[in-house]
């Protein structure tokens, strides 16, 4: 094929000026053409073209096999690591990365810095015809090499999903994606070219994250960004032409929130009714189910139509739980309105109301088709509802990424205060419950892990009525994720300075650490036990926690002794 011409002169200057000397990188799996398509995208810019794997082996004078064959993967990666870094501060270009260089999160902070990442995206088909025709990638000297690039995949994509824009690389003239590319960065660049300005005056365009949660036929996308409720029907009028939208929201965020939404969905052709339900955890129990599955059916809602879970978690999980219900299934569009929902219960198909008996306990799995995450809204939420969602950011961290919890600490008043640290810290925590519950979406192993510090939480809610001005669940799960470390440490199990970070950084942001902070709690071991048994992660009677081994490294425990729990909840609560 011939190889790329050049854009017109005054379109590629007009794109040039928009990128502003920011690197194009493209990222993706092995096979997505990183190679075949930037050196096509850098002629037709007039930019030099660099492949970071040839940069590698050209230095180390080993082929990329050779090095992992040699070294492993772990000197690869650091290297790999150097050498990006290297290249984004060496002038403007155009880059391909190998498959694995945008897991890395500093190197995804060195792009970002410096460039504009593009996902090259093909389906599993495409990769696998395009992997098979070359033998000798590392990651797949494997015995099923088609289930390796699944897996690869499935783990990968929701981080691929941060990058700036996200192209189809399908089979076909490779010409094609270059031209999508293009097109691609010439519809929005010229808005985005001061998206790091801090000016008052900056009136471009808000930055956004798309997440994908890989589900096969209900894959659905997590969007995250400034002002997405006043750009809700354009989203959900793609999804569902002409829908009638049940909004489900509390009398908290109806007075903030609610007229912007109702307006974007009137703008987009969509009719909306709206039912509201007082806000705070009592709101998750049969009377306000059966209240809000009987206003759908009155509002005339239909299987095609959507409901909108508009709020906090309370708001996610009942709406979410009339909608699993109501006609058999309805579609769901989650709009969190709190740090914790965003982060956390928006993301994953979990819907419950609570029982007399526990909390969470009757319910169903059921994805929603979007979640829409608006930053912006949660500059109305009290520093304490902030605080606690902060709590379940902090869980990622905690259960498998030790540089995602250095991050937060070194960063965590940038986070509280909003801005682009803020985005990457919801961005962050999504991608890495999308990966998660792409690999176990029913809780049958590691989906479990979300749980940490959830065992002791909900007792401790249980035990005060779910009476939200005296616990928050995120304040109960940070008693709890502390709770969970300390008793790792008793058991042998957790370095002692890993739980003593964990409790100092908790406390640090205003959350309580102990049994003692929760207001009027006064509960013996015993009691705490029979809140514990309660619990939906019991099997067979035995409790199941989610112990550490460090900061990052938690894992599931099934054979914990009643009696050893028993004996760490009389010292937690002698420390009180």
């Amino acid at each position: 094929m011939k190889e790329s011409t050049r854009l017109a002169p005054l379109d590629r200057d007009r794109l040039l000026a928009a990128l502003a000397g920011r690197s194009i990188v493209l990222v993706g799996m092995m096979g997505a053409g990183k190679t075949s398509v930037g050196r096509r995208l850098a002629a037709k810019l007039g930019l030099p073209f660099v492949d970071a794997d040839a940069e590698i082996e050209a230095g180390a004078q080993m082929t990329v096999p050779e090095i992992f064959a040699r070294f492993g993967e772990s000197y690869f990666r650091d290297g790999e690591r150097k050498v990006i870094a290297r290249l984004m501060a060496d002038g403007q270009k155009v880059l391909a990365t190998g498959g694995g260089a945008f897991m890395n999160e500093a190197t995804r902070e060195r792009i970002a810095e410096r460039g504009v990442s593009i996902w090259l995206k093909p389906d599993i088909e495409t990769l696998m015809r395009r992997v098979r025709k070359r033998g000798n990638r590392p990651l797949l000297q494997t015995a099923n090499p088609e289930e390796t690039v699944r897996k690869l995949l499935a783990e990968r994509s929701p981080i691929y999903g941060l990058a700036d824009f996200t192209v189809e690389s399908r089979d076909g003239p490779h010409e094609t994606v270059v031209d999508a590319i293009i097109s691609a960065l010439s519809r929005r660049l010229p808005r985005e070219t001061n998206r790091h300005a801090s000016s008052p005056e900056d009136t471009s365009p808000r930055e956004r994250r798309e997440i994908d949660v890989a589900l096969g036929a209900r894959a659905y996308k997590i969007i995250i960004g400034d002002g997405l409720t006043g750009e809700a029907g354009a989203h959900i009028g793609r999804l569902a032409p002409g829908a009638h939208c049940a909004i489900v929201t509390d009398e908290r965020v109806a007075p903030l929130h609610l007229e912007p939404l109702q307006n974007s969905l009137a703008e987009a052709g969509l009719r909306a009714t709206t039912i509201l339900v007082p806000a705070g955890e009592t709101s998750k129990s049969f009377s306000e189910f059966e209240h809000v599955c009987d206003a759908i059916l009155a509002a005339h809602i239909e299987r095609r139509d959507v409901v909108i879970a508009f709020g906090g978690g309370v708001i996610g999980d009942l709406a979410g739980f009339c909608a699993a219900s109501v006609r058999r299934g309805l579609r769901l569009v989650q709009m969190p309105t709190t740090l914790l929902a965003q982060v956390d219960s928006s993301v994953g198909g979990k819907t419950a109301i609570n029982s007399r008996h526990g909390k969470n306990l009757i319910g169903a799995f059921h994805q929603p088709s979007l979640v829409l995450a608006d930053t912006s809204v949660l500059d109305t939420l009290s520093p304490r509802e902030f605080r606690a969602g902060y709590a379940e950011t902090i869980k990622y961290g905690l259960i498998g990424d030790r540089p995602f919890f250095d991050w937060l600490e070194a960063n965590w008043r940038d986070v509280f205060a909003g801005g682009p640290a803020r985005l990457t810290a919801i961005a962050t925590s999504c991608a890495a419950k999308a990966a998660i519950v792409a690999a176990d979406e029913t809780e049958q192993g590691e989906r479990a892990l979300l749980n940490l510090g959830h065992t002791f939480g909900h007792a401790f809610e249980r035990l005060v009525g779910y009476d939200g001005e005296r616990l928050v669940h995120g304040e109960a799960v940070a008693i709890g994720m502390v709770a969970a470390f300390r008793f790792s440490r008793q058991l042998g199990l957790c370095p002692g300075q890993d739980a003593v970070r964990v409790e100092n950084h908790l406390r640090a942001v205003g959350l309580p650490t102990e049994i003692g902070d929760i207001p009027g709690l006064d509960a013996a071991p015993d009691a705490i036990l029979a809140a514990m048994r309660q619990d939906k992660k019991v099997e067979r009677g035995k409790l199941t926690f989610i112990l550490a081994r460090g900061v990052g490294e938690s894992f599931i425990a099934k054979d914990v002794a009643e009696a050893e729990v028993r004996a760490f909840l009389g010292d937690e609560i002698a420390r009180a």
